[in-house]
């Protein structure tokens, strides 16, 4: 994984304060910041990733304080109808991230994360079920040519029935993803004969109050405490 200086220096801020960063300095550091999904058989009946629940002394979330606008992006979801992503997830709390089915790591994880995450608050009776179900978690396939509705339906059923999918035009996906300052790149196989995919792993939540995106977590460290801490805060439209 290629990972600017200046972003890793930035993790290590104040354990008693949010980090803030401008949306401008994300996107210039975030636009070099690609992790390589490759080397996995494919198989995606293999048991989910092993869910991260350790609590880091840091706060995984990043504020922007100039917020990012949400992509004006349409696509089909798992059941092959269009979706509006603006339209659809109007004055919603959203989480969005961009990954795909075949990843061996960061992706199941991630979304296992925020899985494990949504069930703890309900059993805690955190937030109710009605305040959680306002929460849209948008995960962008960014391998489409074997990403299809079925098979992106299937594989995220497993992780949570609640989670939408999308799938479409790579281009379409690949210019809405840079305008949160998400890199990603086409699926290319390797001589072995695998599949790598190069893609940014942060999670962008959108505010119900704006609809813009304010909070960034890496995907990567961001763990299920993280976000069973933070989610009630989003779902308000308010910082972590």
């Amino acid at each position: 994984m290629r990972k600017l200086s200046k972003l890793s220096k930035s993790s290590k801020s104040s354990k008693q304060t949010t980090k803030t960063l401008t949306a401008a300095a994300f996107l210039a550091a975030a636009a070099l910041t690609l992790t390589a999904c490759g080397s996995g058989d494919g198989k995606k009946d293999q048991p989910v990733a092993d869910v991260s629940m350790e609590s880091e002394t840091k706060r995984a979330a990043t504020v922007l304080d100039k917020p990012f606008k949400k992509p004006d992006l349409v696509l089909k979801d798992t059941q092959g109808k269009k979706y509006d992503l603006r339209e659809q997830t109007k004055g919603k709390p959203v989480l969005l991230y961009y990954g795909y089915t075949n990843c061996p790591d960061v992706c199941p994880l991630t979304m296992s994360n925020i899985a494990v995450a949504k069930k703890s608050l309900l059993q805690k009776m955190t937030v109710t079920k009605a305040e959680l179900d306002k929460l849209q978690v948008v995960f962008v396939t960014t391998d489409p040519k074997r990403d299809t509705a079925k098979e992106l339906g299937k594989w995220l059923k497993a992780q949570d029935p609640e989670f939408i999918g999308l799938t479409g035009d790579f281009p379409t996906i690949q210019g809405s993803a840079r305008t949160v300052g998400i890199s990603i790149e086409p699926s290319k196989k390797l001589k072995n004969g695998k599949i790598e995919s190069m893609h940014g792993t942060q999670v962008i939540a959108f505010s119900p109050k704006s609809d813009t995106g304010y909070v960034v977590y890496n995907g990567k460290d961001a763990t299920a405490k993280d976000y069973e801490q933070d989610l009630p805060k989003i779902i308000e439209g308010q910082n972590p």
